[in-house]
């Protein structure tokens, strides 16, 4: 587990499986949501847009937080054919888009942002994920599960629409939305855990 010279950590989200991956790398942290803008910006590359909201996410948490606080921000789009699917409005756009991933692969990129008193610093994990072709009313049975209505691209890899998944290439863990290699990595790099080396020297 890695220590955080920056007090408190903050995951600004929500999410039950980025809270999940987040225990992985720290054994204590708060989370608080984050209510920022989280509309596209015209021009963007889909990239560009995810980072975008990332940040959007690390800023507003940080307007009413501890001001030596760090905060790790992240969010998720799935991107076919360089249009980027969000989270289904209803069933039926969950089906739509359930059916234009069918036998294809598609990207889902995902922004990480971490915030500190002194940085800050964004990167995007890109994972390419083939579906597999599906079968007939595959696609609404899955819909009424439920799963699909709180997902961007209208699946979860880690629950039932991980049975679509014929391959993937990339970071499994930023498809389910928190890339924590890439996070880690990140973590270093703006010195969290700094204060832990000096105390053991």
């Amino acid at each position: 587990m890695m220590e955080s010279r920056f007090q408190p950590v903050i995951l600004a989200s929500q999410s039950p499986r980025r809270k999940e991956l987040l225990t992985r790398i720290f054994s204590e942290f708060q989370v608080c949501p984050a209510h920022a803008d989280e509309s596209l910006t015209p021009g963007f590359t889909p990239k560009q847009n995810v980072a975008c909201l990332a940040q959007r996410k690390a800023q507003a948490v940080a307007q009413s937080s501890d001001p030596q606080a760090l905060i790790i921000a992240s969010d998720t789009i799935v991107v076919c054919d360089d249009v980027i699917l969000g989270k289904p409005k209803d069933e039926a756009d969950a089906v739509r888009m359930l059916r234009q991933l069918s036998g294809r692969t598609h990207q889902v990129m995902t922004a990480v942002c971490v915030k500190t008193p002194e940085r800050e610093l964004t990167q995007v994990s890109v994972t390419d994920v083939t579906f597999r072709t599906l079968r007939e009313g595959e696609a609404e049975a899955y819909t009424a599960t439920g799963e699909p209505m709180d997902k961007a691209g209208a699946y979860g890899i880690q629950g039932m629409g991980g049975l679509f998944v014929a391959g993937i290439d990339g970071d499994y863990y930023g498809v389910m939305g928190l890339p924590i290699c890439m996070l880690h990595e990140m973590l270093w790099q703006v010195g969290v855990d700094a204060g832990v080396e000096k105390q053991k020297g």
